[in-house]
């Protein structure tokens, strides 16, 4: 079954060129200012193109480990640095150099910025991707939300493989870079490890499809997107002669186009081919990086299979009808409106688009807010940012749907619009991205948890993040706590 979680990082073609260390694409040496292009477009598209290549294999693709502060004009102006006054005090979050197999996951290095297909140099990659590829700059709330802290951690426990464990058993047990709790306005729970700490803008992988179906619902609002059932090419006239031009928007963002598109990620597959076409920057980009896929075989809105084109076609859909880029839209629309405390980054291709079923970069309290954001139905205070029912309609299986109730068997969950639905006994869902990004929300109580790491399966249903997530909301989640 196709996933929600492919990486390069997987793949079995691995270039000669993956041994050549990129030590020159570290943070410190990005300082002078020759090597940045100041309007947010990343270092300059030929150097990029030859480091490419050399990331082939390992830089993640559309769910995988796309994380890290590249360095433009907000790197140099400390683009992860929170801004000044945005959380008010209480415990503080907790920073750990140390993780479970910590050596292997290149401890003993500093967790190096490598372009290696080894864990070793996982955790470096994974926090530092805008820093090896071209992004756009997404400048952080002129005046960010203030989220408060409570004075104690609470005491979390979880069943699991018939033992009750602790959040600190849980850290121990999985490579998780970062770990964030919250209810309301209020951080219950802040943790980081390997060296991680919360300037660190980490990879959203396939979270940011979430993201694009977000921007989507907000364009209908605004009448920039007529309807869900118009056809891709209605906005994308470089695609009126395709399959994907003649699917709708609805059955787009339910992973239902009919339209084939292999995703196994063995080197050899269509995800490798969008990812070169995209973030590597081997293909023109634009519609040029979907056109290829272009074959029909089955009815649109018959059957979901996971295919990040399909977010790829949403995202230029998104972009030619609100006439701004992805980025530009995202700060405008969500970013500033909701209080982000960090510059935020999004990888693009060749033509600049960005690569929407993939690749945003936050610090892990941006994505926090995102969360609670969601969590409160889209409002913040009296504000309402993205619509109410748009959210509730995108985080819900469809009636006429039925299909759509479990999709991913492993781990029991269902999907809407490019959002996971979490089954149980209320409604709750998540943002899903390779090696263990997530964000699970509980709209019921408010309760949200954000959670970065480095997995060693991509594709990986992390049955024990969501053992935690259970447990945490019935610790902490009842409507009267």
């Amino acid at each position: 079954m196709a996933i929600a979680i492919p990486v390069l990082a997987t793949y079995s073609v691995v270039r000669a060129e993956l041994t050549y260390p990129l030590s020159h694409c570290r943070w410190t040496d990005y300082a002078a200012p020759t090597s940045v292009n100041l309007d947010g477009g990343g270092m300059t598209r030929a150097n990029l193109h030859r480091i490419g290549k050399i990331l082939f294999g390992i830089v993640c693709f559309a769910l995988s480990g796309c994380q890290s502060p590249m360095r433009t004009e907000a790197a140099s102006a400390g683009a992860g640095t929170p801004s000044p006054g945005s959380i008010s005090t209480g415990s503080a979050p907790r920073f750990s150099a140390d993780g479970p197999d910590a050596d292997e996951y290149g401890a003993r290095l500093d967790y190096p910025v490598k372009a290696v297909n080894r864990p070793r140099f996982w955790v470096g990659i994974f926090s530092h991707q805008d820093q090896l590829l071209e992004g756009r700059l997404i400048r952080r709330a002129d005046t960010p939300s203030r989220l408060a802290r409570a004075s104690v951690e609470p005491a979390l426990s979880y069943m699991y493989d018939g033992q009750k464990r602790t959040l600190d058993d849980y850290l121990a047990r999985n490579p998780t870079t970062g770990l964030l709790i919250a209810r309301g306005d209020t951080i219950l729970v802040e943790r980081y490890q390997y060296g991680r700490n919360d300037r660190h803008r980490f990879t959203s992988a396939s979270m940011a499809k979430t993201v694009t179906a977000m921007l989507i619902g907000i364009a209908i609002s605004e009448g920039r997107i007529r309807s869900l059932d118009d056809p891709a090419a209605a906005y994308v006239p470089a695609l009126a002669d395709t399959e994907y031009g003649r699917t709708s928007l609805r059955h787009l963002l339910q992973m239902s186009s009919g339209v084939r598109f292999e995703e196994n990620y063995s080197g050899t597959d269509d995800a490798q081919r969008l990812v070169l076409g995209t973030i590597l920057q081997e293909g023109a980009g634009g519609a040029a990086a979907v056109r290829p896929f272009n074959q029909r075989h089955r009815l649109s809105g018959a059957l979901f299979s996971y295919s990040s084109a399909e977010t790829q076609v949403l995202g230029l859909v998104l972009s030619n009808a609100v006439g701004s880029t992805v980025a530009d839209y995202l700060r405008q629309k969500l970013w500033e409106p909701m209080g982000a405390e960090g510059d935020a980054t999004w990888i693009i291709d060749a033509a600049g688009q960005e690569a929407t079923y993939c690749c945003l970069n936050a610090v892990l309290r941006d994505y926090a807010r995102l969360a609670l954001l969601l969590a409160h139905e889209g409002r913040l205070g009296h504000k309402q940012i993205i619509p109410s029912d748009w959210v509730r309609e995108a985080t819900t299986v469809p009636a006429d749907r039925p299909d759509l109730s479990v999709v991913w068997p492993e781990a029991q969950l269902g999907y809407g619009y490019q959002t996971w639905i979490i089954n149980g006994r209320r409604r709750m869902f998540a943002l899903i991205g390779a090696h263990g990004q997530a964000i699970y929300v509980d709209p019921t109580s408010g309760l949200v948890l954000v959670h970065t790491a480095v997995r060693r399966q991509a594709a990986d249903p992390n049955k024990e993040a969501l053992a935690l997530w259970r447990g945490i909301v019935d610790a902490v989640g009842g409507p009267n706590k």
